[in-house]
């Protein structure tokens, strides 16, 4: 009998979320194996080590993002190309309908607000995250008389938000999975909350729904007969994404 293992792999900010979601998959008997890897700026480097204790006939990898970027289309890839059997690359969780339920219940935790204002990092080279936020803002707008989505990196831009909204108050979700330096520092002062108006809500990836995302996608690659195996061409036509100056999409 083939023996599965379940890789959670992200940024470094993401560790103890990743710790968190990795015990719950075990104690829900995913697979025989259930283990977490970060990295600082460089997958295809810092995941050497971490990797080279996973084992398993088969290995379902899960970036635990909010939307696919250079580094999960690219360098990530690439250090799982290195593990021995099957490997299948699974999309990050951010485009999930669970996923859309953990918004929610951080919005509603965070303020009483009928407007909704859902913030991501974004790029200027590819509509990745565009299209995930549009997906859950498409989702929750019977549940808030307003939805607008803004990013960091691409128009419409955080920096806006606040003069587009129709109403007097409002609610902003991160759309992260942990926090950081952007959700702590970078989209509260271009939001200027400060000023007040604008709630601010958690990052979405310690809601138990993001257990059941990153369910779903691994089921989603078991049942799938073709095998996804990364490689260094995975993506061989992707553009570099701009960053903010420190390696940091």
């Amino acid at each position: 009998m083939s023996r599965e293992t379940v890789v959670l792999v992200g940024r470094s900010e993401v560790r103890s979320v990743a710790e968190r979601h990795a015990d719950r998959l075990r104690n829900a008997g995913i697979a025989d194996a259930v283990t977490t890897a970060t990295y600082e700026t460089e997958p295809e480097a810092e995941l050497r080590e971490p990797l080279s204790a996973v084992t398993g006939d088969r290995t379902y990898a899960v970036p635990l993002c909010f939307a696919h970027t250079h580094e999960t289309l690219k360098g990530v890839p690439r250090a799982l190309a290195r593990l021995s059997g099957d490997v299948r690359y699974c999309d990050p969780i951010g485009k999930s309908p669970a996923v859309t339920d953990a918004i929610r219940d951080r919005a509603r935790a965070a303020s009483d607000a009928d407007s909704l204002l859902l913030v991501a990092f974004g790029n200027s080279r590819d509509d990745h995250a565009r299209t995930s936020a549009s997906f859950h803002a498409a989702r929750l707008r019977d549940e808030f008389d307003e939805v607008r989505a803004a990013f960091l990196l691409q128009s419409p831009a955080v920096e806006c938000a606040r003069y587009t909204l129709r109403a007097d108050s409002a609610v902003a979700c991160p759309l992260f999975v942990a926090d950081c330096e952007a959700t702590r520092d970078r989209i509260p002062e271009r939001l200027e909350l400060g000023r007040g108006g604008i709630d601010y809500a958690e990052p979405f990836g310690t809601d138990d729904a993001v257990t059941d995302a990153i369910a779903v996608a691994v089921e989603r690659a078991r049942a799938n007969a073709e095998v996804s195996a990364p490689s260094p061409d995975l993506v061989a036509d992707v553009e570099p994404v701009a960053t903010d100056g420190s390696g940091r999409d």
